[in-house]
C-alpha cells in the first residue's frame, strides 16, 4: 500500500508548485511570443491551387463490375488495363525529373504584372525568403561547404540545357524545391486525380496548376497513342507511295492508248491489256492501303484517352499559409507544456 501511494501523483501538489513558479511563465512566454512573431511574420505568404481530373476508365466490361466492387475496398485489380503507367503511378510520374524539367519553360506572369519570365527563372531569381533566417542560412551553407566537395558540374542558364542524367547541385536543389510545391494524389476508389500547386504568387500558382494538368494529359496521351501514331505514319507513307505508283501507271497507260488508238495488232492490244492490268493492281493496292489507313486513324482515336476536368484552376484569393497566429499559439502552448514539465520534474520522476 505504501508503494502504491508513492506512485500516485498528487495533482494538487503539482498545481501548487506551478503556482509558486508562475513568474517563470511570465518571463518565458513573452520571450517565446516575441521570437515566434519575429520568425513567422516575415515568412512569405504562399497560395495553393487545386485541379481535379477524372481519367477515362480502361477496364473491360466483363470485369468492370468486379473491379468496381474491389475499388470500394481500396483494391485495384488492374485486370482490364494493359497500360504500364496506370493512374496510381501518376504521382510518381509527376515527381520525376523529366516531368518537372518539362515544366520549367512555361511562361508565367505575377499578379502585380511586374515579372514576365519562364518558370525556371522565376523560381531561381524571384522567390522571396525570410530575411530573419538569412544569417542561419549563411552559417549552414558555410558548414556544408566544409564537408562537401566542390560541384564541378556547370549550372545551366537555360531550361533546354538541363540534363536530368547529370545535374549540378544548384539545379538539383531547384528541382527538389519545385517537387515540394507540386503534389499529385489519386483516389484509389474513384481514380480521381487531384493536382495541387503551391506558390508565393496567386496567378503563378493557378497557371502552374493548369500547366501541370495539361502536361500530364499530354504525356499520358502520347504514351497511350504512341503505337497507333507510328502505325498511322507508316500507312500514310505506304499510301502516298502507292498513290504515286498508281498515278504513274495511269499516265503510262493513257499515253500508250493515245499513241495507239487506231492500231489493231494483237501485240499492241496485249500490251495495252497488260498495262491496264498493272494499273488495276496498283489501284487495288492503293485502295487497300487507304482502307487500312482509315482503320489505323480510327484506332488512334479510340486509343486517345479522355479526361474530364472536375475542378478547373482558379486564381486563389486568400493565402493558404503560413498560419501565423496558429503558429504563435502553438509555440506558446508547447512552451507552457515543456516549462511546466521541467518545473515539476522532481514531483513526477524523482520521488523517493
Amino acid at each position: 500500500m505504501e508503494e502504491q501511494k508513492k506512485d500516485v501523483i498528487n495533482l494538487a501538489e503539482v498545481f501548487q508548485h506551478l503556482k509558486m513558479k508562475k513568474k517563470v511563465f511570465f518571463i518565458v512566454l513573452p520571450i517565446v511570443f516575441v521570437l515566434s512573431g519575429l520568425y513567422i511574420f516575415p515568412q512569405p505568404r504562399y497560395y495553393r491551387c487545386s485541379v481535379m481530373l477524372a481519367p477515362e476508365s480502361t477496364s473491360e466490361s466483363s470485369v468492370g463490375g468486379l473491379s468496381s466492387l474491389a475499388s470500394q475496398f481500396g483494391v485495384d485489380l488492374g485486370s482490364g488495363s494493359h497500360d504500364a503507367i496506370y493512374p496510381l503511378l501518376y504521382p510518381d510520374l509527376v515527381s520525376s525529373n523529366g516531368f518537372v524539367i518539362g515544366l520549367l519553360g512555361i511562361k508565367v506572369t505575377t499578379a502585380d504584372n511586374t515579372v514576365h519570365t519562364d518558370y525556371y527563372t522565376y523560381m531561381r531569381e524571384y522567390q522571396k525568403k525570410n530575411p530573419v533566417m538569412a544569417p542561419f542560412r549563411t552559417i549552414r551553407y558555410s558548414i556544408e561547404s566544409l564537408f562537401t566537395k566542390k560541384d564541378t558540374t556547370p549550372t545551366t542558364k537555360k531550361t533546354s540545357e538541363i540534363n536530368p542524367f547529370r545535374m549540378s547541385k544548384r539545379d538539383a536543389d531547384l528541382l527538389g524545391t519545385i517537387k515540394g510545391k507540386i503534389s499529385c494524389n489519386v483516389d484509389k476508389k474513384t481514380e480521381v486525380i487531384t493536382i495541387a500547386v503551391e506558390d508565393q504568387d496567386p496567378l503563378v500558382c493557378a497557371v502552374m496548376a493548369d500547366s501541370v494538368r495539361c502536361h500530364l494529359q499530354s504525356f499520358i496521351t502520347r504514351y497511350r497513342t504512341n503505337k497507333a501514331r507510328i502505325d498511322v505514319k507508316h500507312y500514310e507513307q505506304l499510301t502516298l507511295n502507292a498513290k504515286k505508283e498508281y498515278e504513274a501507271c495511269v499516265k503510262k497507260y493513257s499515253a500508250y492508248c493515245d499513241a495507239n488508238q487506231d492500231v489493231t495488232l494483237q501485240s499492241f492490244i496485249s500490251q495495252r491489256d497488260e498495262l491496264e492490268n498493272e494499273m488495276q493492281l496498283k489501284f487495288n493496292t492503293y485502295s487497300a492501303l487507304r482502307t487500312q489507313l482509315e482503320a489505323t486513324k480510327t484506332k488512334l482515336q479510340e486509343k486517345t484517352p479522355a479526361f474530364t476536368t472536375l475542378q478547373s484552376a482558379t486564381v486563389p484569393v486568400l493565402p493558404a499559409g503560413p498560419k501565423r497566429m496558429l503558429f504563435i499559439l502553438g509555440m506558446c502552448f508547447l512552451t507552457t507544456f515543456f516549462t511546466a514539465m521541467w518545473l515539476v520534474r522532481k514531483n513526477l520522476f524523482m520521488k523517493d
